[in-house]
């Protein structure tokens, strides 16, 4: 089944690519101007067709409506961005929302996916943690139209913690990987049904589980769900970011950043996109 989506907003279709194009295990082809993703065992290929300014994509490889309707979540083709435009002109970001205008939340294609490759990010320089998603990926996953799918939670539930550690990971990171795994395969953890609840419903279940603190369990609601309203205070990125903005000679304190959330909720993860988009 193949579906035509029209956008009735701005949409910075290039910046998606080349975002996700930093992921090695993203099959973006850049020239084409399409992105394949895995879904459960198919293959599905979004590729824009439009502008800037007339955004309009084929989306191919689709089996049922469900599938179409996750693609539109994961693109934020299904909501627009105009009303959080028109929103952050009117505060104290507008210049990073003129410069970035249309950059919409992208979330990842698995929520699984979202929370594995969280817990092997902490703590590890940029680098080394992606060719230890990759190698992760590349043993426990598969590979189907050039396209990499992450392992099932109930194959790495099945492994031994010293396989992940002969792969140079951490003894504790290949304790939660493996523990959170098979919480999931166990259906202790249900990552679909705790999406629908409120955000700080879903930090609480989360940080239940050895390996996901707030900083992995936020990363779950704006990554992994795409939520609008949540601002990583102690994100480094985020405060280097409002240094820069804000002519300071230092990292503003929590302190500070805390009063302006106000004026830009309930659009918070979106000031904390282009912030983070300020400072690539």
């Amino acid at each position: 089944m193949t579906q035509t989506v029209e956008l009735a907003f701005n949409y910075r279709m290039e910046d998606v690519l080349k975002r996700l194009a930093f992921d090695p295990l993203n099959s973006v082809d850049i020239a084409n101007q399409t992105v394949k993703i895995p879904m459960e065992e198919y293959i599905i290929t979004v590729q824009s067709i439009g502008s800037f300014h007339e955004p309009k994509f084929i989306v191919t490889g689709l089996e049922t409506k469900e599938q179409f309707e996750r693609v539109q979540s994961i693109f934020h083709f299904n909501r627009s961005l105009e009303p959080i435009q028109k929103h952050f002109l009117n505060t104290n970001l507008h210049s990073l929302f003129l410069r970035f205008e249309g950059t919409p939340i992208i979330t990842d294609f698995s929520l699984y996916a979202n929370i594995i490759k969280s817990i092997i990010h902490q703590q590890l320089n940029l680098s080394f943690a992606r060719t230890l998603t990759e190698r992760f990926v590349h043993t426990f996953g598969k590979c189907k139209e050039v396209v990499w799918l992450y392992p099932s939670p109930e194959t790495i539930a099945s492994i031994n913690v010293d396989t992940l550690r002969h792969m140079q990971f951490s003894t504790r990171k290949a304790e939660y990987i493996v523990g959170i795994s098979k919480a999931i395969a166990e259906s202790q953890l249900n990552l679909e049904a705790l999406s629908t609840q409120e955000d700080d419903f879903i930090i609480s279940e989360l940080i239940k589980y050895r390996g996901i603190g707030p900083w992995t369990a936020e990363s779950f609601l704006l990554f992994g769900l795409g939520r609008a309203n949540l601002f990583p205070l102690a994100d480094i990125g985020l405060q280097n970011s409002l240094k820069i903005l804000w002519h300071l000679d230092r990292k503003p304190m929590k302190s500070e950043i805390t009063p302006h959330l106000a004026s830009w909720s309930p659009y918070n993860s979106y000031a904390a996109l282009y912030l983070w988009k300020n400072i690539e």
